[in-house]
């Protein structure tokens, strides 16, 4: 029997053997449980978990899952989806076992999400709820790919939400951009970290992360290569966002005159140092404070990756120009960028109409 009362404490536990994944014969002991019940219940939950069984309960499969991913995803994108499943997923499917989460169950869990509001009373963005339903789909391919789970209930229901907000990009111009950053003149820190971002498009997370030694005044380049990101209270230097994000940038001269002094005002800085050591918070609210004090148009501190990409657009620049700069794919600065680049339909249109004038006139000529 694995179930055991303590004399003393009163309370039960769990005794009992298991193998393991390379077959290997372990004991496990788990106590505190206030009922007979509740040990063999775990006991049993727990057998079927290290069998790999899909009669193991959806909340022990996540376990699982979270052994075999987190290990091979980056720390910070793997927080994101724990914290997406614990309070979207888990809420719903935590009690069931995995061989009964079929389609018509996806389905109710999608109705769920659909009429749950945010703290502000909003229903959940399409693009959010995109993103969450991605997360149980991923978590059920890997059934399917590791634990034979037959098939993923989440392609026969489909996704909900969208792919891209219907919501134009927000961005400034260089005009409100000028405007911005001679209201924070007054921080180096601040002054110079803003004209990186503006003028290069990279993410914060990859300003934070610069050192001296990635830069190259010579050849007049930028390296980027990491991302700093606060995790747990720990600031944590990891690989960028996407294979793509690892990138040189080419510098306009009046940035690294810029650079230059504001590398005289660190001289003591190591080569290894990161030369922005501030926190997302700081700089939130130093775009804060400089959009209050220039009255211009209130954005994200994201956006001026945005602002940046509007800019080089209006400069004439592709989207594979644009995506090797910035370290996004070329396909998604169309996609998600579209409406900034110079509509070509009217001239399309003049052009074939040239064309059939020709062809129209050879018709005619024929007769």
């Amino acid at each position: 029997m694995p179930a055991y009362k303590d004399e003393k404490s009163g309370k039960w536990f769990a005794s009992f053997y298991y193998k393991d994944w390379d077959g290997q014969s372990r004991k496990k002991l788990k106590r505190g449980f206030e009922t007979k019940k509740e040990a063999i219940t775990y006991e049993r939950n727990f057998t079927v978990k290290m069998s790999g069984s899909l009669n193991m309960l959806f909340v022990d499969y996540f376990e699982l899952y979270k052994a075999d991913v987190i290990g091979t995803i980056r720390l910070n994108t793997w927080m994101t989806k724990e914290h997406m499943i614990r309070t979207k997923i888990l809420p719903f499917f935590s009690g069931m076992k995995m061989s009964e989460i079929k389609p018509v169950v996806v389905k109710k869990w999608h109705n769920v999400l659909l009429n749950i509001e945010n703290a502000e009373g909003e229903a959940y963005k399409p693009t959010y709820l995109k993103s969450i339903h991605a997360q149980l789909s991923c978590m059920f391919n890997h059934a399917v790919k590791y634990y034979g789970l037959r098939k993923n209930p989440c392609k026969v229901t489909g996704r909900i939400g969208k792919q891209r907000s219907d919501e134009e990009v927000e961005f400034w111009t260089k005009e409100e951009y000028l405007q911005f950053i001679e209201a924070v003149k007054d921080k180096d820190i601040s002054f110079y970290a803003f004209e990186i971002l503006y003028w290069t498009g990279i993410r914060l997370g990859e300003l934070r992360a610069l050192t001296k030694a990635d830069f190259d005044f010579d050849k007049k380049t930028m390296r980027i290569s990491k991302s700093a990101q606060r995790i747990n209270g720990e600031e944590v230097i990891t690989d960028p966002k996407t294979p793509k994000s690892k990138r040189t940038i080419m510098l306009p001269d009046f940035l690294i005159r810029e650079l230059k002094d504001y590398f005289l005002k660190i001289e003591y800085f190591s080569e290894d140092e990161q030369i922005f050591p501030k926190c997302k918070t700081y700089f939130n609210k130093e775009m804060e404070r400089g959009i209050k004090k220039s009255k211009v148009r209130k954005i994200k501190l994201h956006a001026l990756r945005h602002s940046h990409i509007s800019l080089l657009i209006e400069m004439g620049f592709t989207p594979v120009d644009i995506a090797a700069r910035t370290g996004h794919e070329s396909i998604n600065v169309l996609m998600d960028y579209s409406h900034m680049f110079p509509n070509k339909q009217l001239d399309m249109a003049n052009r074939l109409d040239k064309e059939g004038e020709y062809s129209e006139s050879t018709e005619i000529s024929k007769l």
